[in-house]
Parts: C-alpha cells; structure tokens; sequence
C-alpha cells in the first residue's frame, strides 16, 4: 500500500517528537548549580556536569551523593573530596558540604513537576491589589531570594483567576511547604536598632554585602551541649553603606560606657519581622565611630550535633539571605500551600501508565470484535500512541512540566482521540452510496467540529483556579490540534486506503 503524504506528515512528526524527548542512560548525579562564589565553581564544577565519582565511589542517583556527603561532614574537619565527573576530575579542599546542587540524570527531556518530583506548592495573594509592573517586581525579589537562599529548581508565576485576582504560584521541588512558608509568607523585614533607633536595614540601601562563602568572615564557630540537646552559634560579617555607618556613628557617640569600660551600655539589638531574634554588645571601640563593618552572631539548636549544626546553618543562610534582599515589598497571605510526595508521584504515574495502556488495548478489542478487522485495531493502537509521543514531544521542546493535571489532558486526549477515529471508522463503513473520499470528508468536518468546541471549553481553563488547571488546558490543546491536523487526517487517509482495497 503506497504511503500517502498525509501519513508521511505523521510518520514525520512522530520522529521529531522522539527527538526531542531524546532517552538518556547516564547514571550519576546531575549538578543543577553551583555557587559562583564557592570553592567548587574555582576547581571547575560546573551545572550540567554529571558527577559519577566521590573520593572513588561509584555514585549512581543523587541519593548515593547525599549519603557521601553527609558522611565526610558530620563535623568542621577540613577534607578532601575527589570528584570524577563526565567532564574530568576536579579535588576540593573544604570543612562543609560543596555549594552545589545536584538531581538524579535525567533519562529523557520530559520535564516533570513536583507533583511526580516531589516538594511543595504555594499560592500567595498580596494583601493589595498590585499593578503588573509592581508583581514582576515581587516576583523578581522572590526569586532573588530563594536564588540567595540555594534553591535553584524553583518557578515563580504570576496567576490571575477567573474574577481578575492576583496571586503568585511559587512550586518548589524537593522543598517542604515551612521553607515555602518562612520564604515567602513573611516580609522578612531586617532592622538593627539601638536605643530604639534604627542604625540600618536588610537590603541594598544600607547592606553593601554580606559574608557568605568565606570562612574567614562567616562560619559556624562552636557547638556544645545544652539541655535537651545540642546548640551552636555562627557569627558573619556584614558591610554596611556609609550612610548606615554614619547613623551608627551618630547613635553611639552619646551612649556611655558600662561599669566594665569594654562594652557601651546599650546593645544592638537584631529584629526580624518586628520579633528580636538576638542582641550584641558594642564595643567601646565603635563608640561614636563610622565603621562599615560589623559582626553578626546567632545560634541554633538539635537534639544532636549533627541537627544542631544543619539548624544553624539553615538559620544563618536565613538571616543572610534577608540581610542581602531585604524585605519584600508588600505582606502577603498564603491562601493554598501543598506538599507532594515523589514516592505518591511515581506510584501514581505507574498506575496512571498501566490504566491508560490497558484502556487502549481495551479499546483496541472492542475495535476488533466490532468491526472484524485486525489492521484497523492495531492502526487504532498506533494513532493513539503516536499522539501521546507527539504531546511529550512538543512538552520537551517548550519546556513544559508535566505534572498530574498534564497528564490527565494527556489521558482526555487519548480519550477524545479514539472517538473521533471510532467516527471516522463508521463513516468509512456506511453510506456506500457516496464515494469513500466524500465520506472522509465528512467524517473530518464532524472532527473539526467537535475540536473548536472542545477549544473553547479548554481556553478558559488555562486560567480557572488561578492557574492551576494550566497543565490540562496546554496538554489538552497540544494533543486534540495534534490530532485534527496530523494523526486523525492520516489515519483517514489510511482507512480509505484499507477500503478502497477490499
């Protein structure tokens, strides 16, 4: 049976497709990023590079990198670590885990979302309505912090729901809804004050930079045991603007000494979202004295040293991360926050795969019992799988996630897919008063038909529910256009062909 180019097209589009998911099979740990400042980025660790060794360790997940990691760290010794990457060999000398990220390989180009990764979900509403100009600018501020923060597998996007409100959608792989909710839920409203009067503020206009990356000038200096647990306390420095400096100048220069002689009698005193989180003593060298250059101290707490080191941590980076963005521009309310399990995501997935699959080679015999034939049921089969390749396919070239409602537009394709061949297939098998040409033709104008009505239910989901039925609305689009203007056209032209011939 001589190929027509209506199946050509389609034969075509389905080698594009698998293109551009492109399969992989690299083992390793893929590094997503790496801090610009950091020791790893001078060596030459670069993202993208995949990690396949650790001071000789075979890694082969992001799951055998972390269990290394954390077992060279469960104290500041200074270490060596040997990485073997697919792109050399690189060797660090460090006392903490390397400023890098990294992910599993990925095996194809499909993206997913953190519904099958796994992490957390905010929708976030500002507590005013905001121009477009001033909700980039909250987005660009969100995203700088999170950037700052370390966590680079992030998305934030505005989102409108059908009654024009605002939110912002911030997704999250591999976080936990409190990071969601201690980053983005508050202000994050930095003050240092003394007697009552503020000597500067997280952000640009008085923060000129803050140590992060270098242990000279920001380090976890000490763990002891406390009761119930553990403690440690960091200490950072933090450059001030000479106006802060000034302001510092002129505040301390009326404070008297204390009865000791080395401190003033007032304390600078820390303050975050308007609750003091610490105070230092000034020492009477800074009396009246302009210095950009002040030490910030914290601490934080475990039920073991290993906890009591990762919470300081993490609350350092906090302050820091504060320190450098200052505070977001409007308060917001968190109206939706979610977590995701990646274990629910892939149980899901599988089962989601099994059904769709078992629902297809169902169809596929009751294709066969009713119309007799073998080759329109296998045909049938092949329509349908080529489409699903077609969707991944265009979803790897834009870059879309998929997540669970992508995958039920996909299943809804599939679905709306077979009963437009099923009429197709009886137009082809009645009405033998008309030629087979005139009733394809009218077989694809019932389809085309029924692809603009189903186009204008889907368009007003891509903004129903602030967003978040954005993924079925996309795949949805991209598999019914698919299929009226590529794999329904040619599978007519196929069924034609099969009944010219008998």
């Amino acid at each position: 049976m001589k190929i027509g180019i209506r199946t050509w097209i389609l034969i075509i589009a389905v080698i594009l497709a698998l293109l551009a998911i492109k399969p992989s099979f690299q083992s390793g740990a893929l590094i997503k990023s790496v801090d610009a400042d950091s020791q790893a980025f001078e060596q030459g660790l670069r993202q993208g590079q995949i990690i396949k060794q650790i001071n000789e360790k075979e890694i082969s997940s992001f799951e055998d990198y972390g269990e290394i990691i954390s077992s060279l760290f469960p104290s500041q010794e200074e270490r060596r670590i040997d990485f073997v990457t697919d792109q050399g060999s690189f060797i660090l000398f460090t006392n903490s885990s390397p400023e890098i990220v990294v992910q599993d390989v990925p095996s194809t180009n499909i993206k997913t979302g953190l519904d099958i990764r796994g992490g957390a979900r905010a929708l976030i509403q500002p507590e005013e309505t905001l121009t477009d100009t001033q909700l980039q600018d909250l987005i660009e501020i969100s995203q700088n912090r999170f950037n700052i923060f370390g966590i680079s597998d992030v998305q934030i996007k505005p989102v409108r729901d059908l009654s024009g409100n605002q939110f912002m959608l911030v997704e999250v792989a591999g976080a936990t809804p409190t990071d969601l909710e201690e980053l983005v839920s508050k202000q994050g409203k930095f003050e240092a004050k003394i007697k009552n009067q503020t000597v500067f503020i997280g952000g640009e206009r008085d923060i000129v930079d803050v140590c992060r990356n270098d242990a000279t000038c920001a380090a976890i200096t000490s763990c002891f045991q406390v009761e119930g647990g553990y403690a440690c306390n960091f200490q950072f420095s933090v450059f001030l603007s000479a106006e802060a400096a000034k302001r510092h100048a002129d505040i301390t220069a009326g404070i008297p000494l204390d009865s000791t002689g080395q401190y003033l009698q007032e304390d600078l005193f820390l303050f975050l979202d308007d609750v003091e989180v610490d105070s230092l003593k000034i020492s009477s060298g800074l009396k009246g004295r302009e210095t950009t250059q002040i030490s910030i101290q914290g601490s934080g707490q475990g039920a073991t040293q290993e906890e009591a080191f990762r919470n300081t941590q993490s609350d350092m980076n906090h302050l820091q991360t504060v320190l450098i963005t200052g505070s977001l521009p409007f308060k917001l309310n968190i109206v939706k926050l979610d977590t995701i399990s990646p274990l629910l995501g892939d149980e899901f997935i599988y089962l989601i795969l099994l059904g769709g699959f078992s629902a297809i080679l169902a169809v596929g015999v009751v294709i066969l019992i009713r119309y007799r034939n073998f080759k329109s049921s296998i045909l049938l089969l092949s329509i349908s799988l080529s489409e699903i390749a077609i969707i991944l396919g265009v979803a790897s070239f834009i870059n879309w996630n998929l997540d669970l409602p992508s995958i039920a537009g996909i299943l809804a394709t599939i679905g709306t897919g077979i009963d437009d061949q099923i009429v197709i297939m009886d137009e082809a098998r009645t009405g033998k008063e008309t030629s087979i040409k005139e009733r394809m033709k009218r077989a694809l104008f019932v389809v085309m038909t029924a692809y603009l009505t189903s186009m204008v239910a889907l368009l007003p989901l891509y903004w129903a529910g602030a967003g978040l039925f954005k993924g079925f609305a996309i795949t949805s689009i991209i598999g019914i256009t698919a299929g009226v203007f590529i794999s329904r056209p040619a599978f007519a032209e196929i069924i034609r062909k099969i009944e010219d011939k008998k």
